[in-house]
């Protein structure tokens, strides 16, 4: 099987535009940013959004509005996490869950592989 760890993907987080190059090109995310663009991808997708692959996603927007489990949550986020092959589960990912006015606040430290580099990363969910 091939490592797909070692591709690059276009530089794109969540909610945002594609991000340019110096030259005006794309820009290309890879290891750590590949890494955190994937992990936020999955955690705000909605199981059911991807036609081909309806099990994909945390669902972590259909939360707000509703009574939210901290650590049902958190157990959620890692389990998602876990499943990108960027994600080291030795150690594995610590995250810090809060709910906010509105919404979820997230704080996540994880280790990307192959290279081993921690990382954190941090968002919010809001209605």
């Amino acid at each position: 099987m091939a490592d797909l760890t070692a591709l690059d993907d276009v530089g794109h987080y969540w909610g945002g535009d594609v991000i340019l190059g110096l030259t005006g090109d794309f820009s290309r995310a890879s290891h750590a940013d590949r890494s955190k663009q994937r992990v936020l991808r999955r955690l705000l997708t909605n199981p059911g959004d991807y036609i081909f692959h309806p099990a994909y996603g945390a669902g972590l927007p259909k939360l707000v509005g509703q009574a939210i489990d901290l650590p049902k949550t958190q157990a959620l986020i890692r389990g998602q996490m876990l499943l990108e092959a960027s994600v080291a589960k030795s150690p594995g990912p610590t995250i810090k869950a809060r709910l906010i006015p509105g919404g979820l606040s997230v704080a996540i430290s994880y280790t990307v592989l192959p290279d081993r580099q921690p990382v954190s990363l941090s968002f919010s969910v809001e209605g």
